[in-house]
């Protein structure tokens, strides 16, 4: 057999000739062994390639939890964060609720020991086995808050009858305006002490020491603190609905036109000026312009 190779080494052919047993096994040799090194270097190249596709497929599942991660860390955050601003609106409604609370003591002087809204109320009993459940606080927290609105607009509504009670009482004339003395004469008709004939006396007159205290039979707003006629030193004073009281005879006035005055307050000293026997104040009660029986408010504490 012969082989003729072709090349371009200095132009010429290159033959080959083989022709012996020995010769044709060791090309045949040759031949497996270049197979051999053809296949391998072609496994080689696929598993290269298997290989590189395989990391790649790692690499994106560990970016895909990564982002699952990231995520996770982030509703994580948000949770919190939603968490936080429910429980600063439960600490909000609380505050306003231990305000309020505070308050309607004060106001319906109520025993501060017992309604102590600073501290955290007593709780406790005995722990029951099998008694525990998973809660939603999501809920529970939306419960909690729902409550607490509504205790608040209960106590809100509670607080404006008891300062509509606390300023009834505060304007409503009652009381005498005096501290010390006595009933000189009652309203209705009685003899004029100036002329002797029956007249009619349209308020109630107590007497006392000369520049004793006259004081305020309720809150109001002083309308009149001047000499009128007859009345000599007078001070009038507008409770509001439609109520006004007359202090008359005042040896002095203290308070003035504007003045807002307190149930209670001393608003001028006890003397005899105007049409007056002597020391004594001329007490009126005026519903609606038209002066009433001061008695039964003089009767009511």
């Amino acid at each position: 057999m012969d082989i003729i190779l072709l090349s371009k080494f200095r132009g010429r052919p290159c033959r080959v000739q083989i022709g012996s047993p020995v010769q044709l096994m060791m090309l045949s040799v040759f031949a497996v062994l270049f197979s051999g090194a053809l296949g391998m270097m072609g496994y080689w190249i696929g598993q290269s390639q298997a290989s590189s596709s395989s990391v790649a497929s790692i690499q994106q599942e560990i970016k895909l939890q990564r982002q699952l991660i990231d995520q996770t860390r982030f509703n994580a955050r948000a949770d919190i964060d939603a968490l936080a601003a429910r429980l600063g609106e439960i600490q909000a409604h609380a505050m306003r609720l231990n305000a309020l609370g505070q308050k309607l003591v004060t106001i319906a002087k109520l025993d501060r020991g017992e309604f102590n809204f600073e501290e955290t109320p007593g709780l406790g009993g005995p722990d029951e086995p099998g008694g525990l459940q998973e809660m939603d606080f999501g809920s529970e927290i939306d419960a909690v808050i729902a409550e607490l609105e509504d205790r608040e607009q209960q106590l809100r509504v509670l607080e404006n009858i008891l300062i509509s009670s606390h300023m009834q009482e505060e304007v409503f004339p009652a009381g005498r305006p005096i501290k010390r003395g006595w009933i000189s004469s009652y309203y209705g008709t009685r003899t004029n002490p100036f002329s002797g004939k029956l007249q009619f006396h349209k308020g109630m007159d107590f007497a006392a020491k000369s520049g004793s205290d006259v004081l305020a039979v309720a809150g109001g707003v002083v309308t009149w603190s001047s000499k009128r006629y007859g009345y000599g030193n007078l001070v009038e004073i507008n409770h509001g609905n439609g109520y006004i009281t007359r202090y008359g005879h005042n040896k002095k006035n203290l308070v003035s036109v504007g003045d807002t005055v307190k149930k209670g307050q001393v608003i001028s000293l006890m003397g005899s000026t105007g049409r007056s026997t002597g020391p004594h104040v001329h007490f009126e009660v005026i519903k609606n312009g038209r002066q009433i029986n001061p008695q039964k408010f003089v009767q009511r504490k």
